[in-house]
């Protein structure tokens, strides 16, 4: 499984080290510890960031796994809809 979230420093790591101390026990990372991070983007602006995270929160597994290589060139490829939508001509 993979966590997309977005908080407002500049360390990740420090952010998951929050998540893996298991201060709170609602937080949706508290029964899925530990966690690690495997790939970071710094944003100027939290709305940046929070755009960001909700774009990738509907991704593929697929897609968030060719992030985290590096592969961007994947990632046209993983967009494309794999159920093609129905013809609406009728010829």
């Amino acid at each position: 499984m993979y966590y997309v979230g977005s908080h407002r420093g500049d360390d990740p790591q420090g952010r998951a080290s929050e998540h893996n101390a298991g201060l709170d026990p609602r937080a949706f990372t508290y029964k899925r510890r530990p966690v690690e991070v495997v790939w970071a983007e710094h944003f100027d602006l939290i709305v940046d960031a929070i755009a960001a995270e909700r774009r990738l929160k509907g991704w593929s597994r697929a897609k968030k796994e060719a992030v985290i290589r590096g592969d961007w060139e994947a990632l046209p490829g993983l967009s494309r809809s794999r159920n093609p939508r129905p013809s609406t001509s009728s010829g």
